[in-house]
């Protein structure tokens, strides 16, 4: 098996489950070392469990960290937690891979929205990531060997209804993702990622009145028509039943285009906003 990321570190937000949880499998999968985040006490048997499974199918190193990367002090705990696992014997620590993925939805209308909520949201959507590319950048490489992955999601562009904050955040995630493949050139390429809808709780929480509203754009989304054979029985029939049309993205083919990203073979692109919602949207 390839493994042309053997030896490198990466660190993942949101790990324990998820996109982040199949990002981590494809990245472990090609050698990556890996720090698996998450915030909550919920998660903290989901990281366990992933880690030894991860170690086990792909012997590579693994380290849990519980920590709030949208505060200054999460960040800190968790760099420095990283720092002291990693730490080679001479004394040299560097993180290969940052991914972004931790993130947070709340869907309100205009008159609904709440300071609570767009303060939450910007904080973990857009505060986190910076501040842990800010902690993170005295160790990045000096060659642009490293690599940084932004999810965002095409909310940043689509205008959903009920998205005026969760799609400002991702917009905010891209803009900064440009910037850092300018400041940051001489270390690491910077691109975002911008999933449509993927399986798993966070799409399943979405109102009918939600996916009646998104309904045009997955119906012209040229891989999400359900393919009775291929996709599962269940998949199917949840296409007709919630009124969508199509499917979800599974969370593997999501971690597959950010594990991409994250090989030598991605060196020669940066600053961009890469498709990962089977062609949703075709102009960005």
């Amino acid at each position: 098996m390839s493994r042309p990321l053997e030896g490198k570190l990466g660190i993942i937000t949101g790990a324990s489950r998820g996109i982040g949880a199949a990002i981590a499998q494809n990245l472990a999968s090609k050698g990556c070392n890996l720090v698996i985040n998450y915030t909550s006490n919920s998660s903290t048997s989901l990281a366990a469990l992933l880690a030894k499974q991860l170690e086990s199918s792909y012997s590579i190193r693994t380290l849990c960290v519980q920590a709030d990367v949208g505060t200054p002090d999460g960040v800190r705990k968790l760099v420095a937690a990283t720092k002291e696992a990693f730490t080679s014997p001479t004394g040299t620590f560097q993180i290969d891979i940052i991914v972004n993925n931790a993130g947070i939805a709340q869907n309100a209308f205009i008159p609904n929205v709440t300071m609570q909520q767009y303060e939450e949201t910007y904080r973990v959507n857009v505060l986190g990531p910076l501040l842990l590319v800010q902690a993170a950048q005295p160790y990045l490489p000096k060659d642009r060997s490293g690599r940084i992955v932004n999810l965002s999601s095409v909310s940043s562009s689509t205008g959903f209804v009920g998205q005026s904050v969760y799609g400002g955040t991702k917009a905010a995630l891209e803009a900064m993702t440009r910037t850092w493949a300018r400041e940051l050139a001489e270390n690491c390429t910077v691109n975002a990622i911008n999933p449509g809808p993927v399986e798993g709780p966070m799409y399943a929480s979405n109102s009918p009145e939600f996916l009646a509203g998104i309904r045009g754009w997955i119906m012209h989304t040229p891989l999400m028509a359900p393919r009775p054979g291929v996709d599962s029985p269940e998949v199917v029939e949840a296409a007709k039943a919630d009124g969508s049309g199509g499917r979800p993205a599974y969370t593997y083919e999501v971690a597959g285009i950010a594990g991409m990203l994250c090989t030598p073979d991605a060196a020669w692109c940066t600053g961009q906003v890469v498709c990962a919602n089977g062609g949703m949207l075709m102009l960005h």
